[in-house]
C-alpha cells in the first residue's frame, strides 16, 4: 500500500510517463488530506479544482483523513527533523499519514523524507 506525495501528481500533470505508470500500476491509490489540499491550493481557478477532483475520482484515489495520532506524530517529526533536514509541516503531515496507515510514501523529495526513521520511503526518480 502506498501514499503518493504531491510532487508525483505534479510530475503526472507535466506529462512524466514514469510517474503516470507508477500511479497506474499501483494496486491501491492513496493520498493524505494534506496532499489533497496542496493540489487544490495550486489550482488557479474552479476549472482546475474540478480537474483535480475528477482526476482523483477517475483513478479511485482514497483521501486519508487527518487524525489525532497523525497530528501528534507530525509534531514529533517537526521537533526531531526540521533543524537537520528542513522538514516542513505539510511534509510532516504527509509522512505521519503514511506511517499511521502502515503505507509506503513515494516522493522525489528525498531531502525532507529520508531522515524519518520509521517511514517506509520510496524515492521516485523522474
Amino acid at each position: 500500500m502506498m501514499i503518493f506525495d504531491t510532487d508525483i501528481f505534479i510530475w503526472v500533470q507535466r506529462g512524466n510517463k514514469k510517474a503516470a505508470r507508477l500511479m497506474e500500476k499501483s494496486a491501491s491509490r492513496n493520498l493524505s488530506i494534506q496532499t489533497y489540499m496542496e493540489l487544490l491550493q495550486c489550482a488557479q481557478n474552479k476549472t482546475q479544482h474540478k480537474y483535480v477532483k475528477e482526476f482523483l475520482a477517475s483513478y479511485g484515489f482514497i483521501v486519508l483523513p487527518l487524525t489525532e495520532n497523525i497530528g501528534h506524530r507530525a509534531s514529533i517529526y517537526i521537533e526531531e527533523y526540521t533543524l537537520g533536514s528542513g522538514l516542513r509541516s505539510g511534509d510532516a503531515l504527509i509522512a505521519a499519514t503514511a506511517v499511521e496507515n502502515n503505507m509506503s510514501l513515494v516522493s522525489s523529495n528525498a531531502r525532507h523524507f529520508k531522515a524519518i526513521k520509521d517511514l517506509d520511503f520510496k524515492i521516485f526518480k523522474p
